[in-house]
C-alpha cells in the first residue's frame, strides 16, 4: 500500500525542519534523481500533483496539473497554427502549380513571338501580381520577324553596355538596378516605377527577361529565383522556333 499525501507532506515538513540550506541542496538533486529514476511514482501517488505548485511569470502559482493541461493547450494551438500554415503552403502552391501550368501551355500553343510575350505579360500581371514585366530579344532578328507586339528588340551590343555584367552572369539576379540598367530593361516611361527588379538572362543570346515591383525590399537579393529561372528555360525552348518558323 502507498502512503497517504498527508503523511508524505507531514514526513517531508519534518524533514525540511531539521536540514540545512546545503542539506536541502542535495535533497533537492536526491529528488530529481530518483523522479528521473522513477518516472511512474506519481502514477501511484496521484492526489500529490496537485499539492505541487509552480511559479509563473505572473507571480501567481499553479498545481502541476494545471500547469501541464495549460502546456497541452499551448502545444495544442501551435500545432494547429503549424497545420494552418501547412495547409495555406499547400494550397498556395496548387494555386503556383495551375497558373504556371496555363502560362507554359500558352507559351507552347502561341504562333508568333508577339502572341508567346502577350500571353506572358498577361500571365505575369494578372496571375502572378507582377507590377511590370519586360522582355527584349537582341538583333538580328530573321526577316519578316519584326512584329513582336509587347517584345522588345535590341542589340547585343547596346545590352552589352547597359547590363553587361548580368548577362555575363548568366544567372537571375535581384535587386536594386541602377537608373541606366532599369531604362535599358523597362523602358524610359516604366522605369522610373521600378524600384527593385529581378533579371533572367536567357540562354544563347536570345534576349533578357525582367520583372519590376515599386517596393524597393520586393526583389532582394535573398528572394527565390527557381520560378522566374523556370520560365526562362521554357522561353528559351519557345521563342527560338518562333523566331525560327516561316
Amino acid at each position: 500500500m502507498t502512503e497517504s499525501s498527508d503523511a508524505i507532506e507531514a514526513q517531508a515538513t519534518e524533514a525540511e525542519n531539521r536540514e540545512s540550506p546545503r542539506d536541502k541542496k542535495i535533497l533537492s538533486r536526491q529528488v530529481a534523481r530518483y523522479l528521473v529514476q522513477n518516472p511512474d511514482f506519481f502514477a501511484d501517488h496521484m492526489e500529490l500533483l496537485e499539492t505541487i505548485q509552480l511559479p509563473r511569470q505572473s507571480g501567481k502559482t499553479v498545481s502541476l496539473m494545471t500547469h501541464q493541461t495549460n502546456l497541452l493547450r499551448e502545444r495544442n494551438i501551435e500545432m494547429r497554427q503549424r497545420l494552418d500554415q501547412l495547409l495555406q503552403a499547400a494550397r498556395d502552391n496548387d494555386q503556383l502549380f495551375m497558373y504556371s501550368r496555363r502560362l507554359v501551355l500558352a507559351l507552347l500553343d502561341a504562333q508568333s513571338v508577339a502572341e508567346a510575350g502577350d500571353a506572358l505579360m498577361r500571365s505575369f500581371r494578372d496571375d502572378f501580381g507582377v507590377e511590370t514585366t519586360a522582355l527584349t530579344l537582341f538583333e538580328p532578328l530573321p526577316p519578316g520577324k519584326r512584329e513582336l507586339g509587347e517584345v522588345r528588340a535590341s542589340s547585343r551590343a547596346g545590352a552589352e553596355t547597359a547590363v553587361g555584367p548580368i548577362l555575363r552572369n548568366g544567372r537571375t539576379v535581384c535587386g536594386v538596378l541602377r537608373p541606366a540598367e532599369r531604362e535599358y530593361l523597362f523602358g524610359k516611361e516604366a522605369a522610373d516605377r521600378v524600384a527593385s527588379a529581378a533579371v533572367v538572362p536567357l540562354a544563347n543570346q536570345l534576349g533578357i527577361l525582367a520583372v519590376g515591383s515599386s517596393d524597393p525590399q520586393h526583389y532582394s537579393s535573398s528572394l527565390g529565383t527557381l520560378f522566374l529561372s523556370y520560365i526562362g528555360e521554357v522561353l528559351e525552348r519557345v521563342l527560338p522556333r518562333l523566331l525560327d518558323q516561316g
